[in-house]
């Protein structure tokens, strides 16, 4: 009967209105149209082969899924909320268009099932390309570093001044944290790739299904090994944006090391006026939209991390009607994450670097005091003694308006007399980078060593 749930049997009276438009997820969920398909197609071809259906209805079923396919790729599809979601949805479709026999498809399924191997599937699909997408950022960065090779800056510590570094080491450190995020998504994807269909509503199903066989059709490695669990896991969503955040924590640092690096203080570097904007006020102003806006979405991403743990933590085993607010989550958080990467990756390969002003930068604020120190060391003193002495040089230099290397022979000499002429071959930037040779320092060797390990 139109109107009528596919579940209503039991029911005396239908659904008023206004329960059905706070239930009805179609508007979120028709997205996993494709996957839906794609799971029943199976689905049905597995009752077939077990006799649970005739051969001749399993492919009637599959005919008729394929031709709903292509009425929601071409925008005829008639989407109703009266059917709540993209499962009844497509269900009801079905049977319209094949008849009883469309009835036949949720033999030995629930919709508890269903929408867990529908996430799966769509999770596993999106994961490939945010992978594909962290790898394409990771190389820019690389190639970027591989460009600006030996431009000197001024590393930060406490947003001060610490030491000089390589610019391309800078780059670089990203590219390690991009391994990392690119780890955990890789771990995710293996985790995602587990078939909970044939688990049913919690308890399994009577027939003789093959759940090994609808795993091989599907290209899952892996089957469920718990009814319970697998119809009322969201873990895998769960890690997903907990990678997804980890992964923001990281573009947002960037983000906002572009929004200091682009501004009048710093100058280091000019972002492409396509990713910037105008003020309406002032006509002079150049605003690093993009990067805020990517600095911003981590905030999104956080919030869907944070939202789906309150969700599932004091859920009873095991399907709760609240798992419907998974999607939201999901579905925002893969999108940012697509699109924040490529903006991201666009950037960086169009940003213009202004070499001199960062090695301005990186021979002020006494950025050299630490290689005194050392030099001092390899005549002798203890650490804790240069370190100390180095201070007092420091205070001095403070006083007068100088700068360390800017003193003379005998003026250092005052301070130690192990001081001796050499001492300023060590003061400059190019030797302070230079000496930093130690595995995972900035010296230029360990940078070249490390694009020649990533291949660029």
């Amino acid at each position: 009967m139109e109107g009528k749930k596919l579940w209503g049997g039991r029911f005396a009276g239908r659904t008023v209105g206004s329960v059905e438009t706070f239930t009805a997820s179609i508007d979120v969920d028709s997205r996993l149209y494709r996957h839906d398909i794609e799971g029943s197609i199976a689905h049905a071809r597995m009752l077939a082969r077990r006799r649970i259906i005739s051969s001749r209805e399993a492919q009637k079923i599959v005919r008729g899924l394929r031709a709903i396919q292509r009425e929601i790729e071409r925008g005829k599809f008639p989407f109703s909320p009266v059917d709540e979601d993209i499962h009844m949805n497509i269900e009801r479709r079905l049977t319209q268009k094949i008849g009883a026999v469309g009835g036949k498809l949720h033999t030995a399924r629930s919709r508890n099932d269903q929408v867990a191997l529908d996430m799966r599937l769509y999770l596993r699909e999106e994961l490939k390309r945010i992978l594909a997408a962290l790898e394409g950022l990771r190389r820019e960065l690389a190639r970027g570093a591989k460009r600006y090779l030996d431009v000197i800056m001024p590393g930060y510590t406490h947003l001060q001044k610490a030491q000089p570094v390589l610019f391309s080491h800078h780059l670089l450190a990203y590219v390690d944290m991009l391994d990392r995020d690119r780890e955990r998504m890789s771990g995710c994807l293996e985790r995602v790739n587990v078939l909970p269909l044939g688990s049913g509503a919690l308890a399994g199903t009577t027939f003789p299904i093959d759940r090994a066989y609808v795993a091989k059709l599907l290209d899952f490695p892996r089957i469920s090994k718990n009814s319970i669990d697998a119809v009322s896991d969201r873990d895998f969503v769960l890690e997903f944006l907990s990678a997804s955040s980890i992964l923001f924590v990281h573009l947002s640092r960037f983000a906002e090391e572009m929004i200091l690096w682009s501004s009048e203080e710093f100058s280091f570097i000019e972002l492409p006026d396509r990713f910037c904007t105008g003020s309406s006020m002032m006509p002079q102003k150049k605003n690093p939209d993009v990067p805020e806006l990517i600095r911003a979405k981590s905030g999104r991403v956080f919030g869907h991390l944070q939202a789906l743990l309150t969700v599932m933590k004091g859920l009873p085993l095991a399907y709760n009607r609240d798992l419907q607010e998974d999607k939201v989550p999901l579905f925002d958080t893969v999108d940012t994450v697509k699109a924040s990467l490529g903006m991201m990756r666009e950037m960086v390969e169009q940003i213009k670097v202004r070499k001199d002003r960062m090695l301005a930068a990186a021979q002020g604020g006494f950025m050299n005091a630490t290689d005194l120190a050392d030099y001092l060391v390899g005549r002798g003193l203890s650490f804790r003694s240069a370190h100390a002495l180095v201070g007092r040089v420091v205070r001095f230099c403070l006083d007068h308006h100088r700068m360390i290397e800017e003193l003379s022979l005998n003026e250092l000499k005052r301070f130690s007399p192990k001081i001796d002429k050499d001492v300023y071959t060590y003061l400059t930037a190019e030797a302070m980078v230079r000496r930093r040779r130690a595995v995972g320092g900035t010296a230029l060797t360990n940078v070249r060593r490390r694009l020649k390990e990533l291949r660029v």
